[in-house]
């Protein structure tokens, strides 16, 4: 099975160099490709790429600016092997990553997969309180930390893998963004193919962005779901709408305290609280363990804020949702 390995980028040199170093440590001992895309880009990561040319068979892309998910099927164009695997340019890989995809394929083939994502111990305090955030079963149910159904696994896009034949079938990604790897997953499940999990195919996902940064992804996120939900009507779920639920019992909450009704205030401290214990004992830091306290608010009132008004304009109103939401697509 021959691996290209796709990356879309976009002003991010430095995050290459990182990437393609722990590539070149992979003890896989088949050949692989290297397909960097480099999406409309003002800082450029060619220089970068082509210090690695006599140890990794890259080929490097310039093109405008259309999105990741574009950037995604013009490489998985180019590409010349029969699976592709897809990273975010902010990973870290894992020196047996291939070597664990390839034995999974082997043993279960199936068209396309997922993993996990981890940190390592380098990176900052508030990337792995981040980190939890986005993994923990208290915050998301562990979609993304590998707790999610291992025979039924949505893929998200930072660390998935694909066949040539379901590309070439599907269409490949949309111009939606976030929301594209969802959506690429359900019209993948409707052409018959199947997905999984695999576990030990992890990645060390950076995450370089600040808190300001993060309660924008997450908005997006929540401004996503309801334009996917209306897309794709039988794979809605009501988990769906628990971070707004979360986010309208918090302010409740509050507002009984003036009544001198802290019942379900209590609740909420104490939610807060298994948050910084768990996080805290996992991470070994009662620093990370608070800043996953700040984490966790910011993911679920983002998101809670942004699914609201997408579902009030999408679901109630009937916007379309390029128009409601302009900022979610991009041109191709």
């Amino acid at each position: 099975m021959y691996f290209s390995i796709v990356i879309p980028v976009y002003n991010r040199p430095a995050e290459i160099d990182e990437f393609l170093a722990s590539i070149v440590r992979q003890d896989y001992s088949q050949d692989f490709e290297i397909i960097i895309i480099e999406d409309g880009s003002t800082v450029k990561s060619e220089e970068v790429a082509m210090r690695y040319k006599d140890r990794l068979a890259i080929s490097y892309f310039y093109k405008e600016n259309t999105g990741p998910g574009d950037s995604r099927n013009y490489g998985m164009q180019k590409a010349k092997g029969d699976y592709f695997i897809i990273f975010d340019s902010d990973c870290i890989i894992p020196e047996h990553y291939l070597s664990n995809v390839a034995q999974s394929l082997n043993t279960n083939y199936v068209d396309f997969f997922g993993g996990p994502d981890q940190a390592l111990q380098s990176f900052s305090d508030i990337q792995k309180a981040i980190n939890f955030s986005m993994t923990s079963f208290l915050t998301t149910g562990g979609i993304r930390g590998g707790s999610e159904k291992l025979n039924k696994f949505q893929p998200r896009s930072f660390n998935m893998g694909l066949s040539r034949k379901a590309f070439q079938t599907s269409g490949g990604f949309s111009n939606i963004h976030p929301g594209e790897d969802p959506d690429l997953t359900i019209r993948l499940w409707e052409l018959g193919f199947k997905s999984k999990l695999i576990s030990d195919a992890y990645v060390y996902h950076k995450r370089r962005i600040d808190w300001d940064k993060f309660a924008l992804q997450a908005n997006k996120f929540g401004k996503a779901r309801p334009i996917l939900d209306s897309w794709h009507p039988h794979y809605q779920k009501i988990t769906f709408f628990f971070p707004s639920v979360f986010l309208i019992g918090f302010y409740v909450s509050i507002g009984l305290l003036f009544f001198v009704q802290d019942f379900i205030f209590k609740l909420y401290c104490l939610y807060f609280f298994l948050i910084f214990l768990i996080s805290s004992i996992q991470n070994r830091s009662i620093v990370i363990g608070f800043l996953s306290i700040v984490a966790t608010w910011i993911q679920f009132r983002s998101y809670g804020h942004g699914f609201l008004l997408s579902f009030f304009k999408i679901r109630i109103k009937k916007v379309e949702p390029q128009e409601a939401f302009p900022e979610l697509f991009f041109k191709k």
